[in-house]
């Protein structure tokens, strides 16, 4: 690390852009394979289980590694471990894009799970670590431009390169297209990366101790039983009992890290930090939120293709409009947050309330005749606001206070939240929308669903209000 101090140092904004880079590509990898599953499905003759996997494997293990992989780069260094996840990343797309079967297909995507769980908590912790006041929301607002901009270019690109390589070329570039962005980040991260990045192995002793293997162990295992039933949707009744098993970890967990600090060691997460209380409630609110507005996409999909017919190319182009917007918004807030506060995050979930309540409106008008199906580009716009008004914002305010000794798994923590509440609320959501479809139109279905989402929003809302109280 340098002798200089690092929130002052010019190098921090070409490391910001390293990371920008690696974000985009880990999200153009997710959106793109939502497009790609048909192809998929005729190109290898893969069966509905195998596209549930295709999806599903990815998430499950990026979920499982967060937390520890966020404690290793507190401990080892965070330079080298995000270089090592971004290589893992980039040969899994390569394995990917090569598949010759759907098993392989599925291994390669479980390993580009680990390598993005890998990257990613560093990428917040050098956030963190490298930014500070004004400076760190610019930063997370950038972050999360570049995620709207990844979201918006991400379904265009694959029904493009689908397109333009056919039934069983189009869906491995999906996956190729990965690589030159992987390369161009690993190669930028080497030049521009503050010496040394060699990986700090922790030793016998309190280094070892400090990575807290036992409770990576107990935490990991606890993500996997929460998350598996409900990424393995349509699976046998068993698997829920995977669920209480999952809490009975938490539990053990939690016990175990107290013991770690009874003994006088570091422990793999600092449970101090859920006394403050803009880390909770921050942590809280991206877990509803995520629980409820990440099903937006997946129900919109659905009626588009499904319940009006259009093609793949045509439903990834009703969420360009959100994702521009929600580019701007996270750098116009990014810039603002630490003047406003919670103020902005309460405004980007008003928002996101009103887009989902004109959305309703638009799919009953659409189904009586009334109105083109188009105008739900308009609705969603509000909820592409709320994208860019909340997430990078929200991140911003709840790790203003977390000690930069647990950077790394203080944002894990929170994107593990993430995840959970995107895998729980996608389940109970689409659940609930076929249930309801399997008995009456679409337009009351997707009533049902975004009403379902509208719920999860107004819980996150609160939460939020309470936490702008408690701070004033």
């Amino acid at each position: 690390m340098p002798q200089t101090d690092p929130t002052t140092d010019p190098v921090r904004w070409r490391i910001l852009f390293v990371l920008l880079v690696t974000i985009f590509m880990t999200l153009i990898g997710v959106s793109i394979v939502n497009v790609a599953l048909p192809s998929i499905r005729q190109g290898l003759g893969a069966s509905d289980s195998d596209l549930q996997w295709v999806l599903s494997g990815y998430a499950l293990t990026f979920g499982v590694v967060l937390v520890g992989a966020g404690r290793a780069g507190d401990i080892m260094g965070r330079g080298g471990l995000f270089l090592i996840g971004v290589g893992i990343f980039t040969a899994a797309s390569v394995a990917a894009g090569l598949a010759p079967n759907a098993e392989w297909l599925n291994t390669a995507r479980f390993v580009q799970g680990v390598g993005s769980g890998l990257l990613n908590p560093q990428g917040i912790g050098m956030i963190q670590h490298y930014f500070r006041g004004d400076a760190r929301g610019r930063a997370f607002g950038y972050f999360g431009t570049a995620v709207g901009f990844s979201v918006a270019i991400g379904p265009v690109l694959g029904g493009f390169l689908i397109e333009l390589g056919g039934a069983d070329l189009g869906w491995r570039l999906t996956f190729l297209v990965n690589v030159p962005i992987g390369m161009t980040a690993i190669i930028l991260g080497l030049l521009w990366f503050p010496r040394p990045l060699i990986i700090r192995l922790p030793r016998k002793g309190s280094g070892l101790r400090s990575l807290d293997p036992v409770g990576a162990l107990l935490l990991g295992f606890a993500v996997l039983a929460i998350l598996y039933p409900f990424v393995e949707a349509g699976g046998s009744a068993i698997v829920w009992l995977l669920l209480p098993f999952g809490f009975l970890l938490v539990w053990l967990w939690v016990g175990w890290e107290r013991r770690y600090v009874r003994l006088g060691l570091s422990p793999m997460v600092d449970l101090k930090i859920f006394s403050t209380s803009s880390y909770t409630n921050g942590v809280v609110i991206m877990t509803l939120y995520f629980m409820g507005v990440t099903s937006v996409w997946v129900l919109v999909a659905l009626y588009v293709q499904e319940g009006d017919g259009r093609s793949a190319l045509q439903s990834g182009a009703f969420g360009i409009p959100a994702a521009l917007l929600s580019a701007y918004a996270a750098h116009w807030a990014g810039s603002r947050v630490a003047r406003l506060g919670r103020k902005v995050v309460i405004g980007g979930l008003l928002l996101a309330l009103l887009g989902l309540g004109l959305s309703i409106a638009v799919v009953f008008l659409h189904e009586a005749g009334h109105l083109s199906i188009w105008w739900l580009m308009a609705s969603l716009s509000f909820v592409g606001l709320a994208q860019g008004s909340v997430i990078s914002p929200n991140q911003t305010l709840t790790l203003a206070e977390v000690p930069l000794d647990y950077a790394g798994s203080s944002g894990a923590i929170l994107q593990t939240g993430q995840r959970i509440g995107t895998s729980i609320g996608i389940a109970v959501i689409t659940a609930a929308v076929f249930s309801t479809l399997a008995v009456t139109s679409w337009s009351t279905a997707m009533g049902v669903g975004f009403g379902l989402i509208s719920v999860v929003v107004l819980l996150a809302l609160f939460v939020a209000i309470k936490d702008l109280r408690q701070r004033q």
